[in-house]
């Protein structure tokens, strides 16, 4: 089993969602982040006023899935969430060791 860990623009992750279950992967857990990398933020103006966001809004994807379904995953969130653009994200691919279903004990690749 892998954990792929998606991080990219909130606007994205409707069509993410959409190409990963498509592809029958059923759980994911989404998280409200901020931060930067090399888009190093960019300035507003509040009442004349003008200030530098370092930190940006993204949102932070967590999936546990099959290794078979690795590659398949990630090209199908490189293909939705590419723009092109510096910010469009990362995707992080963990190991993991196993999995636990709370309600029946399941574990490994049932529990998923």
């Amino acid at each position: 089993m892998k954990k792929l860990e998606i991080i990219t623009r909130p606007f994205k992750i409707d069509e993410i969602k959409d190409a990963l279950t498509n592809m029958g992967i059923k759980g994911m857990t989404l998280i409200e982040v901020k931060g930067f990398g090399r888009q190093h933020g960019h300035k507003e103006v509040y009442r004349g006023a003008e200030y530098q966001v370092d930190f940006l809004s993204k949102v932070k994807m967590e999936i546990i899935i099959d290794d078979d379904l690795v590659d398949k995953a990630v090209e199908a969130v490189m293909e939705v969430a590419r723009t092109g653009k510096v910010g469009d994200g990362k995707i992080f691919v963990y190991p993991v060791e196993n999995a636990i279903r709370i309600r029946t004990g399941e574990t490994g690749d049932k529990a998923i």
